[in-house]
Formats: C-alpha cells, structure tokens, sequence
C-alpha cells in the first residue's frame, strides 16, 4: 500500500523527508556543526548501502541525507546509525541544527566557532528540541567578519571579533602607514599626521594588529557581535548587527536564549523571527535582549500552550 499523508508528516517529524513521486524517504542525520568522526561517517556510509540507494547528500545547515529509504526501513535505519550515536531530525518549527564555520583551524579565526557552536547545539537545538516556535529558528556561528557562514542571513548570527587598540601617543604619523595598508575595507587612515580609526566602518577583523613599527597597534580585545533577524529564501533579510559587542561568552548564551523567548512569546505563528523584528521595531527586540526579563518569565514563557501548529514546511 502507498504511505498514506499521515504517515509522510509523521515521519518528517523524525527527520525523514518523503522522495517526490516515490514511498521512499531521505533522513536527515544530524551533525554538531558539520562535524562527524570518521567512525559516524563510515555508519552513514554503510547505512546508506544497507538501507538507502547508496548515496550520500550534504544540506546547507551542514547535516547528511541519506535518499532512497524505503517506510519500512525507517526504523532500522536509525537503530543501525545509533550504533556510532547518531540520530535524525533537524525539521519543524524549532531551532534548527546550529551551522559553523571553520574559525578554530582558519588563520582569519577570532574565536573558537567548533566549541561554541557545540555548546549552541546542546544548549538551544537539544535542549530546546520539545519547544515549539513560530516558524523554524536558524542559528550560525561565524569565526570573523569574512562571513563565510552567512551569520547575517540566519535567524541569529554570532560573528568573532578583534576590536584593535589604538595607542594614539605611539603613533607617528608615517605617510606610508602599514597600518592604513593592512585595513582591508580602509577603515585605518592617517589624516594630518595622524592615525584615525573609522568604527562605523571598522567590523573588527583584527587584521591590521601588529603591523605598525612603533607599537601603536599591538592588540586588541576579542569579542562576539551577533546579528538578529537574517533570512534567506523567497524574501531575504539582512539581520542587523546589536549595538553592543559583547566580551562574556556567557552573555552571548543569555541573548540566544532570550532571543528564543521571545520569539516563542511574542511572535505570531508562521512569521519569520526576521518579521516579528519588524512588527515589533528592532530597538524594542533590542532592549529586551539586553534586559533580564525574559529570562526571569522563562518558565511561564516555555510552558505556555503556543504555536500548537508551526509555520515550517520543511
């Protein structure tokens, strides 16, 4: 018999998405970030074998699908894949599986984008896996401004910063200024005799520190800027970037989590987190992501009958 239209939403809530025009099914195995060891990766290699059609597909939020499952194989096929402690998932209205560059290991990187997107992925995709939102919640974790990741065209976006110090008195003004040169979007320039820094141009790539002979530029204060209200898709919005760079990892932590909040309080079900910044005007958002009352009302907020039916389709 064909798999009914029940079976087919019930089964896309366990990760597994029906193959247009057939009965079989893509899974879509989850991965911290993209990354997998090469035990889990020879799993998914020989799951694909055993149970799919012998391929092995990669989506843009860095998960594995694994086509050609037939229904009755569904079980099976995640029985076989926890063996290397893997599992399926990743749609609904719900945080989505977190997307990270490779900040740890590039020579651009400002943070470690692996740990603290693993900590990300455990703290809001796991730990907020049974909290339904008004549409799906995407969350990147980019290592520098380079944007390799597109933190700003996800819902949230966590982008490393180098905030350079300028020690003005150990400047000396020189007309070929090695600073001014290692500015890649020429936001360092000497103006009469002068080092001057743009900060509403400068995105704190850090990569004009240690370049001046006398000192001037020697370090410089690592950070996270997050971004709020990015989308791709049909209608694409560029999130805009909070006013404050934040130094304590924990507080980036506390705005994903009050970002969570308040999507799931006040937003509308089927609107983007994007949308619901609009409704509400980002300075409002803003505010209360740099308040304590989300997080005090937390439990009142998670525990609320809301967005029974999310938005997402996929």
């Amino acid at each position: 018999m064909p798999v009914s239209a029940e079976d087919i939403k019930r089964v896309k809530a366990m990760g597994f998405l029906n193959n247009k025009g057939t009965d079989n099914f893509s899974a879509r195995v989850i991965t911290v970030n993209g990354r997998m060891t090469a035990e889990q990766t020879r799993c998914i290699t020989e799951a694909a074998e055993k149970f799919g059609d012998g391929h092995v597909t990669l989506t843009t939020r860095l998960t594995v699908e694994v086509p050609g499952i037939p229904y009755e194989k569904i079980e099976e096929f995640q029985a076989y894949i926890a063996q290397a402690g893997l599992v399926t998932g990743g749609t609904g209205s719900k945080v989505r599986p977190v997307v990270a560059c490779k900040g740890t290991t590039c020579q651009y990187g400002l943070l470690d984008s692996f740990a603290l997107s693993e900590e990300i992925h455990h703290r809001f995709y796991e730990g907020y896996r049974e909290v339904r939102l008004p549409h799906k919640f995407k969350i990147a974790v980019g290592g520098c401004p380079n944007n390799c990741v597109k933190p700003d065209l996800n819902d949230l976006g966590v982008v490393g910063q180098r905030i350079p110090i300028f020690e003005e008195d150990y400047c000396n003004g020189c007309k070929k200024c090695s600073v001014e040169a290692a500015c890649p979007i020429g936001a360092a320039k000497v103006v009469d005799g002068i080092l001057e820094i743009d900060r509403e141009a400068c995105n704190n790539c850090g990569r004009c520190i240690g370049h001046c002979h006398f000192d001037a530029m020697e370090d410089g204060t690592y950070g996270y800027k997050i971004y709020l209200g990015g989308r791709w898709g049909k209608h694409v919005a560029q999130g805009r970037p909070m006013k404050k760079i934040f130094t304590d990892k924990e507080e980036v932590m506390e705005v994903i989590e009050k970002a969570l909040l308040l999507y799931r309080e006040q937003g509308k079900t089927g609107e983007r987190f994007a949308d619901t910044i609009a409704r509400l005007g980002f300075d409002a958002v803003e505010e209360q992501l740099l308040g304590q009352d989300l997080l005090e009302r937390k439990q009142e907020i998670l525990e609320a009958q809301l967005h029974l039916t999310g938005g997402a389709t996929c």
